[in-house]
């Protein structure tokens, strides 16, 4: 029964850091390097991990620096920031790129806070899916004789429905604060 509380756990778990992930992609008008987490480049025929070819800092609030380790980086790196369609216009100065962040329009934010809404929404049902999916293999174990009426009972009940709604409880959470992170002008 252990084992099984805890592969519940790192069930749920991967729907919450699954929907953290998501949320890093999102642009707050404050500069962090996850910004760029899913811009790909062509490095050499291959397309890599923008993190496998440069150095991101964040030398100021609304400023991103990516130092590529070879200077022939450049041209694919800027172009790659362009083509991700992050809303960022990136400028090389032949050493490296400086990524500005500009600020967000009031009405963007509320646009944005309506996506993350959804996406936590998606990450709520995500971790109802695995409370699902548990209580199924419950009921089979149950009514295999695999454990008993007690036990299934108190796995069910207790167990499964307290893991669900403190994994709600951590979506809800990560939700508020990036919420409030959005509005911050």
């Amino acid at each position: 029964m252990e084992q099984f509380v805890t592969d519940t756990k790192q069930k749920m778990a991967k729907s919450v850091e699954s929907m953290k992930r998501e949320f890093a992609k999102i642009r707050t008008g404050k500069a962090t390097v996850s910004l760029l987490d899913g811009v790909r480049v062509d490095a050499y025929g291959t397309l890599v991990p923008l993190r496998q070819v440069a150095n991101i800092s964040v030398p100021e609030a609304r400023l991103l620096v990516v130092q590529p380790w070879d200077k022939k980086m450049l041209g694919p790196i800027e172009k790659s920031i362009q083509a991700a369609d992050l809303g960022l216009n990136p400028s090389n100065d032949g050493h490296l790129i400086r990524v500005p962040i500009p600020p967000l329009t009031e009405e963007r934010r509320k646009e944005l806070v309506r996506f993350v809404h959804k996406l936590a929404e998606e990450g709520r049902v995500a971790v109802r899916n695995v409370r699902r999916d548990v209580n199924e293999i419950l009921k089979e174990r149950h009514k295999s004789g695999e454990i008993s009426e007690d036990d299934f009972r108190r796995a069910h009940d207790k167990t499964v429905q307290d893991l669900t709604a403190e994994y709600i409880k951590e979506v809800d959470h990560v939700l508020a604060a990036k919420e409030k992170e959005l509005m911050e002008v």
